[in-house]
């Protein structure tokens, strides 16, 4: 391993971050399980980033990937008709829940966030654009604009203009001790005055992520989003929900996490678990606003048919076994044991998610974010036989997502490596 760690280090660029002291190389996986080039086996609480959303070694998934590539077709482009691709979007469009909806298919978020981006701000001819402080919607040059954590941004060049929203910062002294109530309501107040001071004319969006995904899986109260929409509409600024880590029914309490706030977006953005480690991503977008650009437009790779067998059969997968419910269910033990642990583990700042996207925060003696702990946790579970993930403005944030398929009796297997290693810290 270490070989291969130095043959890494060697070709691969330094700001490509590897998890762990000694990073392992996982070669195999069955179930929500998977094992490293040593041996050891792992319970999978980050799922590839959130993207092996139904697991690992799905017959239905191989199956249709398979019988693809049995036909000797694994790409034509989107200049000849692919059924896959239009198989996929009509379930799309219909879960969506936005009227007269047409799909267009890319090879991950970043991509599908430039698309949506694009639409956005050719549709109301401007490039001012709202965002939510601490997101993150990608590496390229337009995401990376929309972008607010500093960790993830190189520079302050950008294609847009962008002004950045409250709604997932409860932390600070001005909104500590508020109610959902009274905190929606602040920040209802400051998107109104942004728009009546640091605007120009028209906005063309906001960009929103139900749940930060880098950001820690902070997230903004229910509510506070269709608060936010009523503003918006009075000006007619367009609304883009990020959905790349949140749809696909893993918060449990909704399909797509916009659907927790009452809102039907304009746009919604998607990748990561619907191709259950295939690559995909995509935009479900009002018609006309799909069809509103003007040059011609495709994309190569995107919505290939390899990657469309693989993910028709991941959302035919969890639509069948109904792995919203699951999320709930399972979901719900391990944030309420994180709960009900919490109150005797100083090191706990925070405990939040919905339904398979929990996070813990990891705080010193003062209070203050800790980073070190959070390193030291993901040690502790990657030699308790976990595998989590980290995140936050601070980086003191561990967050946890499994696939969907997590049973009860792994739920609670899970819950109990995560109190053993916060009690070791």
């Amino acid at each position: 391993m270490s070989d291969l760690l130095a043959r890494h280090r060697a070709v691969m660029p330094n700001w490509l971050a590897l998890y762990y002291n000694e990073p392992i190389e996982i070669v195999s996986g069955k179930g929500n399980r998977v094992v490293d080039a040593n041996g050891k086996s792992y319970l999978d609480f980050f799922a590839g980033i959130l993207t092996n959303m139904i697991g690992y070694d799905v017959a239905e998934v191989r199956d249709a990937v398979e019988r693809q590539i049995a036909t000797g077709v694994v790409h034509t482009s989107t200049v000849y008709l692919l059924r896959g691709q239009v198989e996929l979007a009509e379930k799309i469009a219909r879960l969506s829940g936005i009227p007269d909806a047409k799909v267009f298919f890319t090879n991950s978020g970043t991509e599908a966030n430039e698309t949506a981006l694009l639409l956005a701000t050719y549709a109301r001819k401007t490039d001012q654009i709202l965002a939510m402080r601490q997101s993150y919607h990608g590496r390229s040059f337009g995401t990376v604009a929309v972008t607010s954590n500093r960790s993830w941004k190189n520079n302050s060049l950008s294609p847009l203009n962008v002004h950045f929203l409250h709604g997932a910062d409860r932390h600070l002294t001005q909104f500590r001790g508020m109610s959902d109530e009274q905190y929606i309501a602040a920040c209802v107040d400051d998107l109104r005055h942004v728009l009546a001071t640091a605007v120009g004319g028209d906005v063309a969006a906001i960009i929103a992520e139900p749940i930060q995904g880098v950001g820690g899986f902070t997230m903004a109260p229910d509510g506070l989003f269709r608060a936010y929409q009523e503003v918006l509409a009075e000006q007619g600024i367009l609304f883009i929900s990020d959905e790349v880590q949140t749809g696909w029914g893993r918060t449990g309490s909704s399909f797509f996490g916009i659907q927790n706030h009452g809102v039907t977006p304009d746009m919604m953005t998607f990748a990561k678990g619907l191709g259950n480690g295939f690559a995909v991503g995509g935009v479900v977008a009002r018609g006309d606003l799909m069809d509103n650009l003007h040059a011609v437009g495709l994309a190569t790779f995107g919505g290939n048919p390899v990657a469309m067998a693989a993910a028709n059969a991941t959302l035919d997968y969890v639509l069948d076994h109904d792995l919203q419910a699951n999320a709930a269910k399972t979901g719900a033990i391990i944030i309420d044991g994180l709960r009900e642990a919490a109150p005797r583990l100083p090191v706990v700042g925070d405990v939040r998610g919905k339904g398979l996207m929990f996070a813990v925060e990891l705080v010193g003696p003062d209070g203050s974010p800790s980073p070190e702990l959070a390193a030291k946790f993901m040690e502790e579970t990657k030699k308790l036989g976990l595998l989590a993930g980290k995140g936050g403005l601070y980086g003191h944030t561990i967050r946890m997502a499994p696939p969907l398929t997590l049973t009860e009796e792994e739920a609670r297997e899970g819950l109990g490596i995560i109190v053993t290693a916060l009690e070791s810290l």
